[in-house]
């Protein structure tokens, strides 16, 4: 299977002030998808600007015609899934069916304490994802909804016409303990990692391969517990965050290696972050439109 090349654009700039020419331009540059960050704020763009992810895709979905859509990822952070699940069904009416969702349990950064709460434990997340996904799931596939649980209750939740992807709107799974992984295995389309966040600072990119083979093996087993196989179930690598950071934007060959790499360990799909100056994602931007245009015929 040939390696889909994607992309991330940060909504850090004003639609019309940037914004939508690297939406249009990614459309331009063949990206499979374009992704976008759902959080209230980011780690160092904390006091900049920063805009919604559900508005910046219905804007760029009016802006393109054929480029993919999404969020990577949404988490229930600072989400409802029933207004998340109406949200989406419009977006992915407005797009003509083109809107993936990536899905995470969430973090600890602003989002997790922007709406007044206290952090929730990584247990507190797993449990409180565990009844998002599949709750999410049938709100985007059934007409009328109602379900009383721990963390989300919906009432006669209305949902239509539904997705105009049938039976419902791709889900991007973002995960990597046991609990994730089964949510991914049952109800994603796709799956999503980073790598292992513990090997970032002083690990290597051999050691970041291993544990990224580790991680698909892991998948591997979440998807045979339950009958299904994980050859048909899309792996998708966020870049950036492994010990390769941003080495494999230096150039065309770096970045054919980075991604022949990580194809042969089964990934379907490679993630790039649009370019942003003076950030962890600064690159030239000459060569990430080369890599754009040439790699992925390099990696058929």
């Amino acid at each position: 299977m040939s390696l889909r090349l994607s992309t991330v654009i940060l909504p850090y700039r004003r639609w019309h002030e940037g914004a939508r020419a690297a939406w249009v331009r990614a459309e331009q540059l063949g990206f499979h998808t374009a992704y976008t960050y759902d959080h209230l704020s980011w780690r160092s763009f904390r006091d900049g600007p920063w805009f919604g992810a559900v508005p910046t895709l219905t804007a760029a979905a009016a802006a393109t015609e054929r480029l993919r859509l999404g969020t990577l990822v949404t988490s229930p952070n600072f989400r409802h899934p029933v207004t998340l699940a109406k949200e989406l069904i419009s977006l992915d009416d407005i797009s003509g069916g083109r809107v993936t969702l990536g899905v995470g349990a969430g973090g600890t950064g602003f989002d997790a304490t922007a709406l007044g709460q206290d952090p929730w434990t990584p247990r507190e997340r797993a449990d409180r994802f565990a009844e998002f996904v599949p709750l999410l799931d049938r709100l985007l596939t059934e007409d009328a909804v109602t379900h009383e649980g721990r963390f989300y209750s919906a009432h006669e939740a209305r949902n239509i016409p539904g997705c105009v992807q049938r039976p419902r709107l791709p889900f991007a799974v973002a995960a990597t303990g046991p609990r994730g992984l089964k949510l991914a295995a049952r109800h994603g389309q796709a799956w999503v990692t980073t790598g292992d966040p513990k090997l970032y600072e002083n690990g290597t990119p051999e050691q970041s391969v291993d544990a990224l083979r580790g991680q698909i093996g892991k998948l591997s087993e979440a998807c045979a517990a339950i009958g299904r196989d994980v050859a048909g179930l899309d792996k998708v690598l966020l870049t950036g965050f492994t010990p390769d950071r941003s080495r494999p934007l230096v150039s065309l060959d770096a970045f054919v290696d980075f991604a022949g790499r990580h194809q042969e360990l089964g990934f379907t799909e490679i993630v790039i972050h649009w370019p942003v100056p003076d950030s962890d994602f600064a690159a030239d931007e000459k060569v990430f439109e080369e890599i754009a245009m040439e790699a992925p015929a390099q990696l058929a």
